[in-house]
């Protein structure tokens, strides 16, 4: 493991993997890390096709600086573009899971040009206004923007601490609002046991792009963790299709 020092002098794990191009980049979800089942999955995958790989913890997460609760999507999303421009040559792959969807969606449009082609595993784009904000009743509305935090129940361990700041700043960030021009290879993955990620928001997903290469692909039976062996073998294949596309 080793450490980026960004501009905002937040210190970034990453762990990269040396080899040809287009290299792969893993984004992962909210409160999870870089040693997950898919990103450890796709190292192991990357090194077997000697292509380069990058996986990193978003501050606030894993072995990076800074808590958690202090975070938001605009601070995660500088974090992701500073480890692709720094650690990253040429053109990238981006792979996207949950929250990741929606940062690598924000760097397909930030920096465009260092982006071959997007992989979405159960993106979560404008999760912050669609999902938290939007099923917040009044009473909780008002406790978070009075005392600044609310904690909510999560399936994956500890509470989700959500902020006033957290919602606040997914509002500049919004994705599903405005046209959202994608000029590469995508492949939205969606598992329609998902009870995070609706298989409805990835069809809304799936409308809102504009591309001449998006493609849906839902897979039976599988949930938000996305990690069974049919799932990482559909990763995979969602990859290798976007870099035959490219190549070709």
């Amino acid at each position: 493991m080793n450490f980026l020092t960004t501009g905002s002098a937040r210190r970034l794990a990453y762990v990269q993997v040396a080899g040809k191009g287009p290299g792969v980049v893993f984004l992962g979800g909210f409160m999870s890390d870089m040693s997950g089942t898919k990103a450890l999955h796709l190292e192991s995958w990357c090194q077997a096709q000697g292509r380069s790989f990058l996986r990193f913890d978003y501050s606030g997460h894993g072995a990076s600086s800074e808590a958690f609760a202090d975070g938001c999507i605009g601070d995660w999303a500088e974090d992701a573009q500073a480890v692709i421009e720094t650690l990253t040559e040429g053109s990238q792959i981006l792979v996207g899971s949950s929250m990741g969807g929606w940062i690598s969606l924000l760097m397909s449009q930030r920096i465009s040009e260092r982006v071959a082609g997007l992989v979405t595993i159960a993106a979560a784009p404008d999760f912050t206004e669609d999902g938290f904000w939007a099923g917040f009743n009044e009473d909780t509305r008002k406790y978070l923007l009075q005392e600044g935090v609310v904690n909510i129940p999560s399936d994956y361990g500890d509470p989700y601490p959500i902020t006033k700041r957290l919602i606040e700043d997914g509002r500049a960030h919004l994705v599903l609002r405005t046209p959202l021009e994608l000029p590469f290879p995508v492949r939205l993955l969606q598992g329609d046991e998902d009870e995070d990620v609706s298989v409805q928001l990835a069809n809304r997903l799936f409308a809102h792009i504009k591309g001449l290469d998006v493609q849906l692909r839902l897979l039976k039976g599988a949930d938000h963790r996305f990690s069974t062996p049919n799932a990482l073998a559909l990763i995979e294949a969602a990859i290798a299709d976007v870099i035959e596309t490219i190549e070709n």
